[in-house]
């Protein structure tokens, strides 16, 4: 006699076909003052793990205010309403985690440009010393 914990189709869950590269958004339950509200997470899945075992986990990344946000979910969690893929990609690893680098060489190198354009300006200077040439000494 089998007991069900869950209530989620756990078949359902097993069919879905993403692999890493590919654009999620995940509708996650979230409690707030008693009741329930669904908030989506949509990025790029990094990582899958455990194939379709009972801890089966995968790892989603997105980008927020200039900030790089990632979120592991459980596969079979009763928490995750639903899971869309918006974009597939093709990849040739089964975990991007050399994402992260990139992405933080990306921003470096933004910032360096604009602290060049910054050293590009000229600041005018008051001239309220004025200097003597040398040996002009009496």
């Amino acid at each position: 006699m089998a007991i069900a914990f869950t209530t989620i189709d756990t078949e359902a869950r097993k069919a879905i076909d993403f692999t890493s590269g590919d654009t999620v958004r995940v509708w996650s339950k979230i409690e707030d003052k008693g009741k329930f509200r669904l908030q989506a997470f949509e990025g790029l899945c990094l990582a899958r793990k455990h194939g379709t075992e009972p801890q089966a986990t995968f790892t989603v990344r997105k980008i927020s205010n200039s900030v790089g946000v990632e979120r592991i979910f459980p596969l079979y969690s009763p928490m995750i309403d639903k899971i869309e893929i918006t974009k597939r990609a093709k990849t040739r690893r089964s975990k991007l985690y050399y994402i992260r680098d990139k992405a933080a060489k990306e921003i470096r190198r933004k910032m360096k440009t604009i602290v060049s354009i910054g050293k590009g300006k000229k600041l005018e200077v008051p001239e309220t010393v004025t200097e003597e040439p040398e040996g002009s000494e009496e």
